[in-house]
């Protein structure tokens, strides 16, 4: 059945949740969990606090969905590959800024569901990492780059450190590499 406003009610209803999600995601990555409101992520959707209640049931249900596409990324193949995945993935993380990456890295701290949804995705990420690293240290080799990447999102996007904030991503990459080809054990390109 169609609306008045163009498309089928269904259709109507996935575009509102979806603008819902999009402006949740914003909020909970310049504020965080904590200081994200219903009423808040409401007003910038342009919709009442009740629709949001009514698509999502909760703040924290709907923290998980506004964080879902973050967590899902995971490395494999040989050190080689998965060195170069990390350094693709970061270069992109450096150019466009990962909303849903970035809502769980700022509520992560003071909002236990937050830093266990990190953790759970930081610990698959490792183990991806980990599989390729021909080490007896693989595991800690993958824990350090991992948490290497992410002091770097970090530093950019939340922190906005002095030369980091504006700095070109190919620069960036380029300057890491060595040291990511380094952890992994991966043999770097000539």
């Amino acid at each position: 059945m169609s609306t008045p406003g163009g498309g089928s009610r269904a259709e109507q209803r996935r575009a509102t949740q979806a603008r819902i999600l999009e402006h949740a995601r914003r909020i909970f990555a310049d504020a965080g969990y904590d200081r994200t409101t219903i009423r808040a992520v409401a007003t910038a959707a342009g919709v009442d606090p009740g629709l949001v209640m009514h698509y999502f049931g909760s703040k924290e249900k709907l923290f998980a969905r506004a964080i879902e596409a973050g967590a899902s990324w995971m490395p494999g193949g040989t050190a080689d590959e998965v060195a170069e995945q990390l350094l693709d993935r970061l270069r992109t993380s450096l150019a466009e800024e990962p909303v849903e990456s970035l809502a769980l890295l700022r509520s992560m701290l003071t909002h236990p569901e937050a830093a266990r949804a990190f953790r759970s995705a930081a610990r698959l990420r490792k183990e991806g990492i980990g599989q390729a690293i021909p080490d007896e240290d693989a595991d800690l080799r993958a824990a350090v780059v991992n948490a290497m990447l992410i002091g770097i999102a970090l530093g950019r996007h939340l922190i906005e450190l002095d030369h980091l904030a504006d700095a070109d991503p190919e620069r960036v990459v380029e300057i890491l590499r060595p040291a990511v080809y380094a952890i992994t054990k991966a043999e770097q390109p000539e």
